[in-house]
């Protein structure tokens, strides 16, 4: 399953290809690779081969931007003779923050996280083109999201936003929002829901992020613009959390919630 990741550099000259060796991996594991390097018709001194994780985020002003979150460096200066064939393979270690792409084989709309290959040569900058990986929900992640299925609330949509979540451990720049349609019990009161992991060694985090219809006042008028709640928890084994997220939803949806 090779797949052109970058264009010949200039007529003739040496190029690269990537093959990713797993179908799907997941945060905190390691994504296994190589690059074919290529030469071309003459000999070419090569400064430097690299890989690098990219994720593509909305950045402030309705932009998006490919942000790196991981390089691992392969090769040095090295020189290619022509015609050379040079396989290198790969390992990168995922950080355990890496957005959810894929949840039971299904890729997320929205979402683009990919590999690059990168080549360096003298004068020669390199295109954009990654390819894309499918990273798979963790146990505690998939919990979440089954119980939030079960619940009702269907899957809208998933960003990556750049920016960090108040009172949070977070190593990355950005973060994922993966957004849900209330289920119909909970659509009088809510508009959207939104899921956000933050993972590391030592267990995942998840902040729920709820933005709730505005209230009508006793006078007919209306009672400002939607208000948001976030509510973070930690994953613990052995805990029924359709359940823990059902009380907590009815707590937030009472008229006069303990978050009101």
């Amino acid at each position: 399953m090779f797949q052109k990741v970058l264009a010949t550099f200039g007529s003739g000259g040496a190029r690269i290809d990537a093959r990713l060796l797993d179908a799907t991996t997941a945060p905190g594991r390691t994504l296994h690779g190589e690059v074919l390097l290529l030469g071309g018709e003459v000999d070419q001194e090569i400064k430097g081969l690299a890989v690098t994780l990219l994720a593509r985020v909305q950045v402030p002003g309705d932009q998006t931007e490919d942000l790196p979150f991981g390089t691992r460096q392969l090769v040095g200066r090295e020189v290619i003779r022509a015609g050379q064939q040079v396989r290198v393979p790969f390992e990168v270690p995922l950080p355990w923050e890496t957005p959810v792409t894929s949840v039971y084989a299904k890729p997320l709309p929205g979402m683009a996280v990919g590999v690059r290959a990168e080549l360096d040569l003298a004068a020669v900058s390199d295109p954009f083109d990654a390819d894309a990986v499918a990273v798979e929900p963790l146990p505690a992640q998939k919990r979440i999201l089954d119980a939030l299925s079960r619940l009702g609330f269907t899957f809208r949509e998933a960003i990556l936003e750049q920016g960090r979540v108040d009172g949070a451990r977070q190593q990355l720049p950005f973060f994922q929002e993966i957004r849900f349609t209330p289920s119909p019990r909970f659509a009088s009161v809510f508009t959207q829901l939104a899921v956000t992991f933050l993972t590391s060694a030592e267990g995942t985090d998840v902040v729920l992020d709820v933005t709730k219809r505005v209230r009508v006042s006793k006078t007919g008028g209306f009672g400002g613009r939607g208000q948001n709640f976030l509510g973070m928890f930690t994953v613990k084994p052995d805990v029924g959390w359709e359940k823990q997220l059902e009380g907590w939803l009815d707590l937030l949806a009472r008229p006069r919630g303990i978050f009101d």
